[in-house]
């Protein structure tokens, strides 16, 4: 039987898993639990709602840039002290966001909280990956994917609801009994392994300097690039040159140093590489998508915010249906082959959305995203332990903090990049069929006469009948427009999804069960 490497007390394997998760879910969970409130928010700080978009981009910020950095804090200081220390942290934070009195406070505490939760990703993957043995590694990544899945979808559905209900000070208050219960059960039952010694080797400031500048810019401008006009702000072009500058500089100052900060020597191993290549693709389509259908719901099917979020849930269910069966079939057969199945389903899913109209009602989404987050388990839950499985134990915070990294820079470029298609591609789309839509066009002409007089003999208190019924008709063109933008951006995240399945025959098979994963 495998060791328990995280627990020589003989510990459930099930109790730590729990424990850690639950840190994560509440770190992953707060990544999107503020999105609907932003206005509630503002007007309660006395900001407006642009500034009040900090509140987001801080945390994320913060928290891209202490991903990379939590295999090396981890060798230095151990992992369960770092633990506990950023549950503590983000706990803490989430009490001083809750108490804010201005904006700036609120954002100086997001940025705090923002950089204690970047090491909790990370480090609960590579426990589950270390507590769990060869056999049962299946399962403990599907409930890790679990949560991944499911807590972005929760937060602004649960968002909603407490801002209604109670106030938004609660969003944060509510991590308080979680990172109590947390660190009670980390300081009882979590034990560093053996292997990870804490080190004394000399910190290299370079690399960390050049790393927070670098990814801190790119991250910034990720959030702020579509509220620019992206590269027609020079603001967007400052942080563009110094973010590739800076991150070309690490590069070549890590494979240099004799103490990197970040291990970059993993990418030696053509399945990791291509593994954590995946992976961040796959966070472009999945967090694109996640925002996609909300939009699509409130901008041009009427929903209301709160109702939007909730129907975005049946994605969640379809994966909580499909992670066990994720995680035991990857044990039992060859996970390239899941990962295959699962692009494959999920690309139908896109190509299903691609197919719907403004006249789709609440079933038409709730099936194709029951069936998504079914696929999203066979993504998940195969990649993982293929992607892992080549690592040498002594280098799986390192490996793991990367793959976090490149998942959430991904998701990050996706949700950009979505918000930047739909809106160049409703404009196109507007252009086109608004060059019918004039005096000279017989059908227009017709339609919005035809308006004209319904308006006149329905008492309009217009002034113009003609201007109200050339808006009416403008109107329709907009949501047409926007709804074949969406329609191309679906196809596109399709064909995205199919793309990524020749990568995978370049990863290698993992050991089974009876044999240990190479490179231990």
């Amino acid at each position: 039987m495998a060791e328990n490497i995280s627990s020589p007390r003989e510990v459930n394997p099930w109790l730590i898993a729990v424990t850690v998760m639950s840190c994560t879910f509440m770190e992953v969970l707060d990544t999107t639990i503020v999105n609907v409130s932003l206005p509630h928010i503002a007007s309660n700080l006395s900001a407006t709602t642009e500034e009040a978009t900090w509140v987001l981009t801080s945390y994320l910020v913060a928290n891209a840039i202490v991903l990379p950095l939590t295999g090396w804090l981890a060798s230095h200081f151990g992992r369960k002290k770092l633990l506990i220390t950023a549950v503590a942290g983000f706990t803490g934070a989430s009490i001083l966001c809750g108490l804010a009195p201005n904006l700036p406070f609120l954002v100086i505490c997001r940025i705090i909280q923002g950089a204690m939760g970047g090491n909790l990703q990370p480090q609960t993957q590579a426990v589950l990956w270390e507590t769990f043995p060869v056999e049962k590694r299946g399962k403990a990544m599907g409930f890790l994917g679990l949560g991944f899945v499911t807590a972005p979808l929760l937060g602004p559905m649960l968002g909603g609801w407490i801002t209604e209900n109670y106030s938004w000070r609660w969003l944060f208050y509510i991590n308080i009994p979680v990172g109590i219960i947390s660190i009670y059960l980390l300081s009882r039952h979590m034990v560093d392994p053996p292997y990870l010694k804490r080190l004394s080797k000399r910190i290299d400031f370079w690399g960390i300097g050049l790393l927070v500048v670098g990814i801190g810019a790119f991250q910034m401008l990720l959030d702020l690039g579509q509220l620019e006009g992206w590269f027609e702000s020079e603001f967007i072009w400052m942080l563009a040159i110094l973010a590739i500058a800076s991150l070309v500089i690490f590069l070549v100052h890590e494979l240099r140093s004799e103490n990197p900060v970040v291990q970059l020597r993993v990418f030696k191993n053509i399945t990791y590489a291509t593994g954590v290549s995946l992976i961040m693709v796959i966070g472009f389509v999945l967090y694109g998508s996640m925002v996609l259908l909300p939009l699509m719901l409130q901008t041009f099917m009427g929903y209301p915010a709160i109702q939007a979020g909730f129907a975005t849930a049946p994605r969640g269910i379809g994966s909580m249906i499909a992670m066990p069966f994720a995680g035991t079939l990857a044990s039992r057969f060859d996970p390239r082959k899941l990962l295959i199945f699962g692009l494959t389903l999920g690309a139908s899913t896109m190509f299903g959305f691609a197919r719907l109209n403004l006249n789709a009602g609440y079933w038409d989404f709730f099936w194709p995203q029951v069936v998504q987050g079914f696929a999203l388990a066979f993504v998940f839950v195969p990649l993982t332990m293929i992607t892992m499985a080549p690592i040498a134990k002594e280098a799986t915070g390192n490996a793991t903090s990367i793959y976090a990294l490149l998942r959430n820079l991904g998701a990050g470029v996706g949700i950009a990049a979505v918000a930047t298609w739909l809106s160049r591609g409703q404009q196109k789309y507007i252009n086109m069929l608004g060059q019918h839509v004039n005096a000279y066009d017989m059908q227009s002409g017709q339609y919005t006469e035809g308006l004209r007089s319904a308006l006149v003999a329905g008492g309009t208190q217009a002034f113009d009948p003609s201007q109200q019924s050339y808006g009416i008709v403008f109107n329709l063109v907009r949501r047409q427009a926007g709804m074949l933008a969406f329609i191309d951006i679906y196809w596109l995240l399709g064909f995205l999804f199919l793309l990524l399945i020749p990568l995978v025959l370049l990863m290698k098979k993992p050991f089974s069960s009876k044999g240990q994963p190479g490179g231990h």
